[in-house]
């Protein structure tokens, strides 16, 4: 039996996101710029998908700009929103349990000038609006904060962050990081209140390298990428189609099924971090109880037991879990996210990460308790020798 518990990482690609896919690459394969009947087929298909995709945030087709994938279209938001407001000051907000992509982007920033305040979060992952307040400045251009963590599964105060920052036009703008969220929680702009929000295709079983950012209307960017006009001028290059195209699909049926997987999710999650608790001796929950934040995320610490080793034991046996971020996993084994709630790094070192998606199985989850389960007992008495 092969058991699939990294799902935050990426998921398996559903077959008939795939079967639309094949036909993009094959039969309507042309550039979508170009004036031709090919090239007019392949546009309509990035628009259908542009539509979809607009469908579930709430927003205008025109407001989805398609990216490379999540890290590209957290690096336009931050990068983008960062230059093309620097004459109204040089500072940006965000935490210190981002993703790395954000991370990175500010600490690029930080080299060529910008001050970046990271904010800290509670021993849950979440953060106290209360303390970004105190954090603004007059020269504050944008707030960048996820609304699942993707480790940990924490859910950040959306609104009530917004709600901090004002009304009028020199306001910070808020960036959304919703790559863990979409499929999982509602994302419908206008209720969350974002100016830019990040997706991602491949957490929600559709392609890998495919990507996008809402920005809201009136949102003037700066791009990254120069030599062409497309996706509204802000990312140049031929669009991807079969991946655009996936990614509409992909994110149409995650829509569709969400309140129904959610909590299929969150019933498995609930189930297997109770049964940890009582099953394996000394195990404890990072991050929010397995009731509360994200359905699909359980961040767990078990005793004495480096998680890379339970990693490899586990994959031998079948079973797919992580430790830590799947884009920090080989530089940085031990989790900055973990850090920042205030464990050691040996307590980090030991933390495995388990996620769910909504074909998990109540099968599956036991036969990965029992690997579990057996490991410790296992690499127990090993380290007792």
């Amino acid at each position: 039996m092969e058991v699939y518990l990294d799902n935050a990482a990426t998921t398996r690609v559903l077959p008939e996101v795939a079967e639309a896919m094949r036909e993009a690459m094959l039969d309507k394969y042309g550039n979508p710029s170009s004036l031709h009947r090919l090239g007019l087929e392949a546009e309509k298909l990035t628009a259908a998908a542009r539509g979809r995709l607009a469908a579930v945030l709430g927003c205008a087709p025109e407001e989805v700009i398609f990216t490379s994938g999540g890290t590209e279209a957290n690096a336009l938001a931050i990068r983008g929103a960062a230059w093309a407001r620097h004459g109204e000051g040089r500072h940006l907000i965000t935490t210190r349990t981002e993703h790395p992509s954000v991370l990175e982007t500010c600490r690029m920033l930080q080299q060529e000038g910008w001050e970046v305040t990271y904010l800290e979060v509670d021993s849950t992952g979440t953060l106290d609006p209360a303390q970004l307040e105190r954090a603004l400045r007059p020269t504050t251009v944008l707030v960048s904060v996820h609304y699942v963590n993707n480790e940990v599964g924490a859910i950040q105060p959306i609104t009530a962050i917004r709600g901090i920052l004002g009304t009028g036009k020199r306001r910070p703008w808020l960036h959304v990081d919703a790559v863990q969220a979409l499929g999982k929680l509602p994302v419908r702009v206008s209720d969350l209140g974002a100016d830019l929000l990040s997706l991602s295709a491949h957490k929600i079983h559709g392609p890998k390298g495919v990507g996008a950012l809402y920005a809201r209307r009136g949102i003037r960017l700066r791009p990254l990428l120069a030599g062409g006009e497309q996706e509204f001028g802000l990312r140049a290059g031929t669009e991807n189609v079969p991946g655009i195209v996936g990614f509409g699909l992909a994110a149409h049926l995650a829509e569709e099924a969400r309140p129904l997987a959610a909590e299929h999710m969150r019933q498995l999650k609930v189930e297997m971090g109770a049964r940890l608790l009582t099953e394996v001796p000394g195990c404890r929950i990072n991050g929010p109880p397995p009731e509360q934040g994200a359905p699909h995320i359980l961040n767990v610490r078990l005793p004495a037991i480096r998680g890379e080793t339970m990693v490899h034991y586990l994959e031998e046996r079948g079973v797919y879990v992580s430790t830590t971020s799947a884009c920090a996993s080989r530089r940085h084994p031990v989790s900055h996210v973990l850090v920042a709630l205030g464990l050691g790094e040996e307590e980090a070192a030991s933390s495995l990460r388990i996620s769910l998606s909504r074909l998990t199985t109540r099968e599956e989850i036991a036969f990965a308790l029992t690997h579990i389960r057996e490991g410790v007992a296992e690499l127990g008495r090993i380290r007792m020798r």
